[in-house]
Formats: structure tokens, sequence, C-alpha cells
């Protein structure tokens, strides 16, 4: 494994991760996207649109798409923030928080399977090196804008 870089090991488990999830979703025609979007909406009071998207690190424009498809499939509704009148407020449908409580339970049993093979402290070694990428990532430590 000492020929492959770390970004090719970060990006194909992603990959991977991320079609287990969707070939998952698609046995109830949903998307992975969908189940992500799902969980970071709150089950009880909703979740403001322009706080979603930071929440979930997207942009407004994939969001937006995932959150129409959302709406047609009737597992999310807008309604008007009580506490901006411009503002919406993406609630779960009965619907949405059934597809949204699969979507934990799946994400809960990939958790506990990984648990199973994977020592606490090792864990824990993988939580510190991707809270480092993260934080060199995001600080611009390995590309900045003059380079």
């Amino acid at each position: 494994m000492k020929d492959k870089t770390i970004d090719y090991v970060l990006r194909t488990t992603w990959l991977a991760v991320q079609k287990m999830y969707n070939e998952e979703a698609s046995k109830f025609g949903s998307t992975m996207a969908t189940g992500f979007t799902l969980l970071s909406i709150d089950p009880e009071k909703g979740t403001s649109s322009t706080a979603l998207g930071p929440k979930m690190g997207m942009e407004a424009t994939s969001l937006s798409r995932i959150l129409k498809t959302m709406e047609t499939k009737g597992l999310i509704e807008r309604k008007p923030n009580p506490e901006d009148g411009r503002g919406v407020i993406i609630c779960l449908t009965e619907f949405g928080r059934e597809n949204r409580d699969y979507s934990r339970e799946r994400v809960l049993k990939f958790n506990d399977t990984i648990r199973e093979h994977i020592s606490d402290n090792k864990l824990s070694h993988f939580y510190e090196v991707a809270e480092v990428i993260n934080e060199l990532v995001n600080n611009k430590k390995i590309f900045n804008q003059n380079d």
C-alpha cells in the first residue's frame, strides 16, 4: 500500500462507501444524497433552508436540486420562517420522517459494523488523522491562493 497516495486511499474509500449507500438507498427509490439531507433536517422543528447548505457542506445549487426532488417525492415541505418572513423552513413530512429513520438505521449499522472490525485505538487515530487533514485543507495550508 506504500505506493498509494493518501488522496487515492481517501477517494477510493469514500467512493466505495458512497456506492454502498446508493445501492442500499436505491432499494427504496432514493439516493445517498437524499438520505444525508434527511439526516441533516431537524425532525421536530425543521431546518432553515439557509442553514442547511452550510450544515451539509454543500453549495446552494446542488442542495436546491435535491430539495426539489425531495419535495416532489413528498419527503419534505417548505414552510415560511416565523422569525424571518423572507426565509423558508424545510420540514419533514411523515413519509420523510420514516425515510429519515431508515437512513439513520443504515448509518448506525455501518458505524457498528466498522466498530466491530476496528479497535477503538485505531478509530481514534483515524479521527485524529481526518481532523488534521480537514484543518490543513480548510486553512489552505496545502495550496494557498497565491500558488
